[in-house]
């Protein structure tokens, strides 16, 4: 049985959704981002990185949500195989997806860590032109690659995750992420929020059905978002 070690509505929520859609069995470790049990030594002892998600797996932790993604799909056949014509297709969008498009939006959670105060809206300005491209672009992929952006495969959740924090993170920030513009990735997501899987791994972090499509906060019965 795997071992996700959690908090509500971070990077671990995809893990968590993968690991529903495919029936694989796991359990969960919550990481209590109020107390800062990321900075702590046990879990620093799995992650040295201290962030979140991380899967204990029979062949020890994996950290990094990509690098869990794959292991999974190479594990259990949820992604195309290194002798198939889809796989450098997804693995371009799995490492777009992470690489360019997630890590540009944590810039925009975590803006104080990039710049100086002064600078933080201009490069709120700067950010948000970024990821409307990289939208665009992964609009384009599920457009032309609807089998590898399936609700039960690996690149939808993580792409819709990365839609549902537009809206609601940072608290207070101007909207400038509209779903309408992406028809290719608004089908995703609804059809992902159809899933019985989806469902199942929302309520287990307070969070509501139309979780991608009319995001609001979580509210976790135990551990916290932020």
């Amino acid at each position: 049985m795997y071992v996700l070690h959690y908090a509500p509505d971070n990077a671990s929520l995809i893990i968590r959704l993968v690991l529903e859609a495919a029936g694989l069995p796991y359990r969960v470790a919550l990481v209590d981002r109020a107390t800062r049990q990321q900075d702590g030594a046990a879990y620093r002892a799995l992650n040295p990185t201290g962030l979140i998600p991380t899967l204990e797996t029979p062949d020890g932790a994996i950290s990094e949500t990509a690098a869990i993604l794959l292991w999974l799909g190479d594990r259990h056949g949820l992604c195309p195989a290194p002798d198939t014509a889809d796989r450098g297709a997804f693995l371009r969008w799995l490492f777009f997806t992470s690489n360019t498009a997630h890590a540009d939006l944590r810039q925009l959670f975590y803006p104080d860590q990039y710049v100086p105060e002064a600078a933080i809206p201009a490069h709120h300005a700067i950010l948000t032109v970024r990821m409307r491209r990289h939208f665009g672009l992964l609009d384009r992929a599920a457009a032309d690659h609807p089998g590898l952006f399936a609700p039960d495969g690996l690149l939808a959740p993580y792409v819709a995750m990365l839609m549902r924090w537009s809206v609601i993170y940072p608290r207070g920030q101007a909207h400038w992420f509209d779903l309408a513009r992406y028809p290719a990735l608004q089908a995703m997501a609804l059809a992902l929020e159809g899933l019985a899987s989806t469902r199942r791994a929302m309520a287990a972090e307070g969070i509501g059905e139309a979780a991608i499509t009319r995001p609001d906060y979580a509210r976790p019965a135990v551990g916290s978002a932020t």
